[in-house]
């Protein structure tokens, strides 16, 4: 009896708990189901906005690229800025480029020496 006073009230707890576990349903709930699907989605949207939006990567790509096209036409352009300084100073009154004036002069006026034939 006393084996079977000793087991009972084990076995009892042991089917009460397996009860319990029994009638619980191993299906998700939709909370959880709505949380993992919040939770991709929103992951999702702020994965496309880093990669493609205003700021994203593709965006800064461009930019990059555009920087750079423009750093090539300002070297560019300060090229002939001092070019055009150094033709205007060799025209100034401080110091005359002769050689400069006569080709100008040439050019600009289509002036002619004396002795030269114009071949057209």
């Amino acid at each position: 009896m006393s084996e079977a006073g000793t087991t009972g009230p084990t076995m009892t707890l042991s089917s009460t708990y397996r009860q319990s576990h029994v009638t619980r349903s191993n299906k998700p709930s939709i909370g959880a189901f709505t949380f993992f699907a919040l939770a991709f989605a929103l992951s999702a949207y702020f994965t496309f906005a880093a990669v493609q939006g205003d700021f994203g990567l593709f965006r800064r790509v461009e930019i990059q690229a555009e920087a750079d096209e423009l750093r090539l036409d300002l070297d560019h352009l300060k090229l002939e800025i001092a070019a055009m300084e150094n033709l205007t100073r060799r025209l100034s009154d401080d110091f005359l480029d002769l050689d400069l004036l006569d080709e100008q002069a040439r050019s600009v006026l289509g002036l002619l020496r004396a002795d030269e034939i114009v071949i057209r």
